[in-house]
C-alpha cells in the first residue's frame, strides 16, 4: 500500500508541469473568450485579477482532485480561507461550540451599561466552500462598526455533510444563541440574523422557521446580502445579463448548486432550462417569480423570454429538494412571509441573483414587512467578502457595508407586541384580523389587498 502511494505521488510530481500548462491555457481561454467585464463594474483592474485568481484556484483544485492528491474542494477551501488578519485590539474573539456547531464570537471591548445587539452571520460559499476564517474580516467589521456582538457560524460543509445539514447547523446555533443571549451581553429581543450569498439563503430560511416557534424570542431583523432565494427560474433578466460576468459564471454556480444538493452536476443544464418545475407549480408561483415583476429599469441591459421548458418528471424527482423552502425561501407561504421581521436587502447589478433579491423585496412589502433596500450599481456577487482584504478589497464592498452598519445601529428593541388585532370596517360585517407588527403606512396598503376591497377603515384595539 505504501509503495502504491509512493508511485501515486511520483506520478503526480511528473504530471505537474503538464497540468500547469493545461491550467494556464484553461485560465487564458476563460479570461479572453468566455468572461465579461462590463464597463460599469467597480475596480476593473482588481476584478480582473480577482477573476484570474478564482479561476486558477478552481482549476488547480480540480486537477489536484483528479490526480488523487486531495479531496475535490480541499485546495479551493484552503486558498479561499486566505491569510488570517492581524489581531484586532478593539475586539475580544472567542471560538466556541453551540450544541456541537463551531462558532466564533466577536465582542467589542470596553464597558457597556446596556446589553448589546446580537448579530448571527452565515457565510457564503455555495454550502461547500467558505468558513469562519474566510469571513473573519467581514465579521470584525460588523462588530466594530455597529458596536454589536457578532456570532459567525461555522456550519459543516457539503459533500462531507450532506444537505440540509448546513441549514440545520445554522438553525441550531441560532436557537442556542437566542436562548442564551444574556450570557454574552446581548439583549435577546434584539438579535439580527444575516448572511451573504447562500448564507443569505440560510438567514432567510432560519427566519422563516423561527416564525413557527414559540420557545425563542422574536428575531429583530434580517440582513440578506445578494442572496440565492429560488431554484425555479434560471432565466430571469439578471441570469441572462450576467451569465458570463465575473467572477462567478451562471453555469458554474448551477453545477456547484446541484453538487451541494448531492446530485450529479450533469443535471444543472436541465435545471437551467426549467425542466424540473411542474406546470401546476409554475402557475401557483407566477405572481411571486416572474420576469414581469422585475422593474423595467433592470431589463435595459437586455432580456429575451426563453422558450417554454418541457417538464421532466424524472428530473423533478432527482432534484425536488431544490424546491423546498430551506433551499428556495422565496417559495414560502403567505402566512409565513407576513410574520417575518423587518429586512435589509443588498443587491448587486452584476450578479445572477440580483432579481431574486428584488422578488423577495416585493413579496415582503406586499405582506406588510418593512424593507430597506440598497442596490450596488457597480457591485458583483461576493463583493462583501473582499472588505478589508489586502490588495483585493473593492470600493463597492465598503459602500455596501457602510449602508448596512448605520441601519443596524438604528435597530433597537421592538416596542410593539408580537401581533396587532385590527377591527376592519367597510364591508357588511366588521372583521377581526390578526396581523404581524406593521407600521400604519404599510397597513393602509396591506388591509385592502388582503381583504380584496378597494378601501378600508380600521382602528387598532
Amino acid at each position: 500500500m505504501g509503495f502504491r502511494r509512493v508511485l501515486s505521488v511520483a506520478g503526480a510530481i511528473l504530471a505537474f508541469p503538464l497540468c500547469s500548462v493545461l491550467l494556464a491555457v484553461w485560465v487564458a481561454y476563460l479570461y479572453f473568450f468566455k468572461s465579461e467585464f462590463p464597463p460599469g463594474l467597480c475596480n476593473p483592474v482588481k476584478m480582473r485579477l480577482f477573476h484570474i485568481g478564482f479561476v486558477a484556484t478552481y482549476g488547480l483544485g480540480f486537477i489536484a482532485w483528479k490526480i488523487n492528491l486531495c479531496g475535490e474542494h480541499t485546495v479551493t477551501r484552503k486558498i479561499i480561507n486566505g491569510i488570517p488578519p492581524f489581531k484586532d485590539k478593539k475586539l475580544h474573539i472567542q471560538n466556541l461550540q453551540f450544541e456541537g456547531v463551531t462558532v466564533s464570537l466577536y465582542q467589542p471591548k470596553g464597558l457597556h451599561t446596556k446589553p448589546r445587539k446580537g448579530i448571527l452571520f452565515f457565510h457564503g460559499g455555495i454550502g461547500m466552500w467558505g468558513s469562519i476564517d474566510s469571513y473573519e474580516r467581514v465579521c470584525r467589521f460588523l462588530a466594530r462598526e455597529s458596536d454589536s456582538v457578532v456570532v459567525s457560524v461555522g456550519y459543516r460543509l457539503s459533500p462531507e455533510y450532506p444537505y440540509p445539514r448546513q441549514f440545520k447547523d445554522c438553525l441550531v446555533a441560532t436557537i442556542h444563541f437566542m436562548k442564551n443571549a444574556a450570557d454574552y451581553g446581548v439583549d435577546p429581543e434584539c438579535v439580527v440574523i444575516s448572511g451573504d450569498s447562500i448564507g443569505g439563503t440560510f438567514a432567510a430560511a432560519v427566519c422563516q422557521e423561527l416564525v413557527k416557534r414559540t420557545d425563542v424570542p422574536k428575531v429583530r431583523a434580517q440582513i440578506l446580502a445578494y442572496p440565492f432565494l429560488q431554484a425555479i427560474d434560471f432565466n430571469l433578466p439578471s441570469h441572462q445579463q450576467n451569465r458570463f460576468v465575473t467572477p462567478f459564471f451562471q453555469r458554474i454556480i448551477a453545477e456547484l448548486g446541484v453538487q451541494y444538493l448531492g446530485k450529479d452536476k450533469s443535471l444543472a443544464e436541465e435545471i437551467r432550462k426549467g425542466s424540473h418545475v411542474p406546470e401546476d407549480m409554475k402557475m401557483k408561483l407566477k405572481n411571486w417569480i416572474s420576469p414581469d415583476i422585475i422593474p423595467q429599469e433592470f431589463k435595459r441591459r437586455g432580456y429575451k423570454p426563453p422558450p417554454p421548458a418541457v417538464f421532466s418528471p424524472d428530473i423533478y424527482q432527482q432534484v425536488k429538494e431544490a424546491l423546498e423552502t430551506t433551499f428556495s425561501p422565496l417559495l414560502a407561504e403567505v402566512d409565513i412571509v407576513g410574520q417575518l421581521p423587518e429586512t435589509f436587502i443588498l443587491t448587486c447589478e452584476y450578479d445572477v441573483f440580483r432579481d431574486e433579491g428584488l422578488l423577495y423585496k416585493k413579496r415582503l412589502e406586499d405582506a406588510g414587512v418593512p424593507v430597506t433596500w440598497y442596490h450596488l450599481a457597480d457591485g458583483f456577487h461576493g463583493a462583501v467578502f473582499t472588505i478589508d482584504m489586502p490588495l483585493f478589497s473593492v470600493s463597492c464592498a465598503k459602500r455596501g457595508m457602510d449602508n448596512i452598519t448605520p441601519w443596524l445601529k438604528q435597530r433597537r428593541r421592538a416596542r410593539i407586541h408580537s401581533h396587532i388585532w385590527l377591527v376592519v370596517a367597510g364591508g357588511t360585517h366588521p372583521v377581526l384580523w390578526r396581523v404581524p407588527p406593521t407600521p400604519a403606512v404599510h397597513l393602509v396598503k396591506l388591509v385592502p389587498r388582503r381583504l380584496g376591497v378597494r378601501s378600508s377603515r380600521f382602528r387598532v384595539v
